[in-house]
């Protein structure tokens, strides 16, 4: 048998390379990066920058680029980073915590009674349901009976691929038929116990969205929030100008760019074949699975979505990849204010149109 191996893309990068523990402060003279930020085109003013590495399960980053003063700028990076810790722990779905019924204690109450949920949770659960049915069920956050088999196999070691005849019976518990959500009173259940929730195609992008929206309540704007690789950046530099961000080139992730653009007041979410993936006898399985299937996707090498907000912006991130690509296109040209780009393995480049008007040349 021949050696399997196991690997993880990276995530993250930082524009120069931070390595610390905990969270910390450092003036940044770049743009904030993720694999798919382009640091040599940056024409932005020195910003300010902290890091967190207890966050999802990720590297996360909060800048500002607004000038303000030490007091300001620590009392904005803790009133996100609250709200985000906060979500962390509901949306965790590994462990559980003292006095809250969070997603790791619902999916192991699964078959059971209803639960009592923080406000918090049931907004995002109704705002799963919604993008649910506006991808016709391409993201779904009850997906854990398949995704749990998947992430046992990736994280065994060595790894292996799941099986066949389990994933098929694991397809039988998909769908929010399975939650019942009782919006009056705050409660929820799952109500087979072979069903299960998984929220990795779209918790970090909801909870960077709410942490966006109470920045922007607050009146604050130049800052960028790069949460785990998902960009939102809330207005724009003091100039009034963007940021130059990069889209990698899936071949090259790590020194090539496939097209560079410039974005402000508005969330950039990618998802590469490239990223996250592991290797079982010399093939490569990336982490995002189709529920037709029970498999990684494989349309694209990559697909970027920009748009306003951040939840949505994850959410078609992960179903616009599970599509072919007029399905996809037709999805987004549904929605206001959506743009896209597909990199499709072959190497051709689609994008929408207003995404042409943002390239820098």
């Amino acid at each position: 048998m021949k050696k399997r191996l196991f690997m993880v893309g990276a995530v993250l990068a930082l524009i120069t390379l931070i390595v610390i523990s905990g969270c910390s402060k450092k003036k940044v003279e770049n743009t904030p990066s993720t694999t798919e930020v382009d640091t040599k085109n940056v024409r932005n003013p020195k910003g300010e920058g902290r890091v967190y590495y207890d966050l999802f399960d990720t590297v996360s980053y909060i800048y500002s680029y607004k000038g303000d003063s030490e007091e300001e700028f620590t009392e904005n990076c803790d009133m996100v980073y609250y709200l985000l810790q906060k979500y962390h722990i509901l949306f965790d779905i590994y462990h559980e915590y003292s006095g809250v019924n969070n997603l790791c204690t619902i999916n192991k109450n699964a078959g059971g009674d209803y639960l009592d949920v923080d406000p918090l949770l049931m907004d995002f659960l109704l705002y799963a349901k919604k993008m649910n049915e506006l991808t016709k069920g391409e993201m779904d956050v009850m997906m854990g009976s398949v995704l749990t088999l998947w992430h046992e196999g990736r994280n065994s070691n060595p790894p292996y691929l799941p099986d066949k005849e389990a994933l098929e019976n694991a397809k039988n518990y998909i769908g929010f038929e399975y939650l019942d959500i009782d919006e009056e009173n705050n409660r929820v259940r799952i109500n087979n116990s072979n069903a299960s929730i998984d929220v990795g195609a779209l918790g970090k992008g909801y909870a960077t969205e709410k942490a966006a929206e109470l920045l922007e309540e607050k009146g604050i704007s130049s800052y960028v929030l790069n949460i785990g690789g998902n960009i939102r950046i809330i207005g724009t530099k003091l100039d009034g100008s963007g940021w130059s961000t990069g889209i990698r080139d899936p071949k090259n992730p790590e020194s090539a760019f496939a097209i560079t653009i410039e974005v402000k007041d508005t969330a950039v979410v990618t998802s590469g074949s490239y990223e996250r993936y592991f290797v079982v006898d010399g093939v490569k399985y990336p982490h995002i699975i189709d529920k037709d299937t029970l498999y990684p996707a494989v349309y694209y090498d990559s697909l970027t979505v920009i748009t306003k907000d951040s939840g949505l912006a994850d959410c078609l991130s992960t179903a616009l990849y599970c599509m072919p690509l007029d399905e996809g296109k037709k999805l987004v040209d549904s929605l206001d204010g959506v743009e896209c780009i597909w990199i499709e393995p072959n190497g051709n480049i689609e994008m929408t149109d207003r995404v042409k008007d943002l390239v820098i040349k």
